[in-house]
């Protein structure tokens, strides 16, 4: 059950429509559905903005189905999957037609046609090292697109030809909130952080050779970033960077 759902609740209560027993019974099964090898968290959209969201490794195709259906048939109006591999998808395809894969990223994204949308979720810019670094860019791209964030995006542009990343300043000055994602020596976030006066949510990535010790290297580079305003996500974290930086971009912008 949503913010809107649940407004539409109390005003049937208010307008004499439905009694305080019936919406009692209606709500009663919103805050978590026990699935056995699961707790699906129905409340976390109320407290957080946001549904749960399912970590697909680990879990069986069936399992992310039950937890899907748990989530969207007990009122849910979107829902996102990471890290899901090619099985999940197809299973997730199966029971919902009208889910969407997104292969680089990962991810499965469902967003039912009547899902309340907020056009002026602000914008967050994902902006990218390299081409290899892509799939957790897209990642926290599509994350921060799912909270109804304006998302643009801004791919290899790392240090190693700083120029590209230098013609497009203009575009990074237009973003409430900035994602950059880098692998090697993770540099990309304080240069960029150096350039606008917007949080920076910094991810590293465990592209790079053997010394890069699978994303240690730019971890530790971004944690030690000279620049104030930059935050650092765990590697190739993409969800968490798009998810932090679709919380900032929302705030100011218009009720929901």
């Amino acid at each position: 059950m949503n913010r809107d759902q649940l407004r539409g609740l109390f005003e049937e209560v208010r307008s004499g429509r439905a009694s305080v027993e019936q919406a009692v019974e209606r709500v009663r099964g919103f805050f978590v559905d026990d699935l056995g090898f699961a707790r699906v968290d129905r409340h976390r959209h109320l407290r957080c903005g946001f549904p749960e969201v399912i970590y697909a490794p680990g879990k069986t195709p069936e399992q992310v189905v039950r937890i899907a259906e748990s989530l969207l048939e007990g009122g849910g109006d979107r829902l996102l999957v990471t890290r899901a591999d090619e099985a999940v998808c197809a299973r997730v395809r199966e029971r919902f037609p009208e889910a969407e894969v997104h292969p680089l990223a990962r991810m499965v994204t469902v967003r039912r046609r009547d899902a309340p949308s907020s056009p002026g979720g602000g914008r967050v810019l994902v902006v990218s090292a390299g081409t290899a670094d892509l799939p957790v860019a897209e990642e926290a791209a599509i994350t921060a697109s799912m909270m109804d964030c304006e998302v643009e995006r801004l791919p290899d542009v790392g240090v190693a030809g700083l120029h590209r990343l230098l013609q497009a300043r203009e575009t990074l000055f237009q973003a409430r909130a900035l994602v950059v994602v880098a692998g090697m020596e993770g540099a990309l976030p304080s240069v960029v952080a150096g350039l606008v006066d917007r949080p920076v949510i910094a991810v590293p990535t465990s592209v790079g050779y053997g010394a890069s010790f699978g994303g240690l290297a730019p971890l530790l580079g971004m944690l030690n970033a000279c620049a104030p305003n930059v935050a650092v996500v765990n590697i190739d974290n993409g969800f968490g960077g798009g998810y932090i930086a679709g919380l900032i971009a929302r705030e100011g912008a218009p009720a929901r």
